[in-house]
């Protein structure tokens, strides 16, 4: 996490601990900065895997600002007796993002999703977002051939801005390999963030995201795909931050 910015712990991951607004003239301070900045969003399934994943963990703590998404969070932070100023997630806080990068007349480059999903992405927000320049697309199936000329591409591109939607940790340790020879300034972690942008999957009713219930949407959608991930996930990511908490009360006596 980059100096300064505040944060709370969660599976020995800082998560920081920001409203809306001083999230984003974070990512301001980051495009103005020297190197390529990593940004990337956290919620109970991906710190799960984390957990499980000493290389995926290490490049979180490395990131240069972890975002919190979810209520699964915001549950945590309650029973260790905090809280965070807002729920982050990728889907709502990535508009705010691009619409700096329009104000700002930075390039942005979309690379995730199936063949046709981020083209579609870059349709729409083009539409949606007035003066928005996104310089390129691709999908984020690649292998040892395709990479090397994806990389060429966004660096001939000259996007500032790299949105990288390809799932947990894979999109992160990607990232994380790759980000310098793209040329972006800043590269973010955006997992579903296209599919909803091109219209390829649908979201839960605002009232059930304002309520932090859009997991329970997103469940009876996929029941198959995401009942271990909700229920089982969701309640053992809980048992571990307890557990965490009280082994580092211990290791303090």
């Amino acid at each position: 996490m980059r100096e300064g910015i505040p944060s709370l712990q969660m599976l020995d991951v800082p998560v920081a601990a920001l409203d809306v607004e001083q999230a984003l003239t974070e990512v301001g301070t980051l495009l103005d900065a020297d190197g390529p900045a990593l940004i990337t969003f956290v919620n109970a399934h991906s710190l799960n895997v984390a957990w499980r994943d000493m290389t995926y963990r290490q490049v979180l703590r490395q990131a240069d600002m972890v975002l919190n998404d979810g209520s699964g969070l915001a549950i945590a932070a309650r029973l260790r007796g905090t809280r965070f100023p807002a729920n982050l997630n990728g889907t709502d806080f990535t508009p705010r993002v691009l619409r700096l990068a329009a104000a700002c007349d930075l390039a942005v480059y979309l690379l995730g999703g199936l063949d046709g999903v981020a083209a579609e992405a870059a349709r729409r927000l083009t539409a949606a977002i007035p003066r928005l320049r996104i310089v390129g697309h691709h999908h984020g199936f690649l292998d040892s051939r395709s990479t090397p000329v994806v990389l060429r591409q966004i660096r001939d591109s000259g996007a500032q801005v790299l949105l990288t939607g390809m799932g947990n940790p894979t999109q992160e340790l990607w990232l994380h390999e790759h980000l310098l020879a793209t040329g972006a300034r800043v590269g973010i972690a955006v997992g579903a963030f296209l599919d909803f942008a091109a219209h390829a999957a649908p979201r839960a009713p605002k009232w059930m995201r304002t309520a932090g219930l859009e997991w329970i949407y997103r469940l009876l959608r996929e029941p198959h795909r995401l009942s271990r991930r909700y229920l089982i996930g969701n309640p053992l990511f809980l048992f571990r931050v307890l557990w965490n908490r009280r082994s580092d009360e211990l290791c303090s006596h």
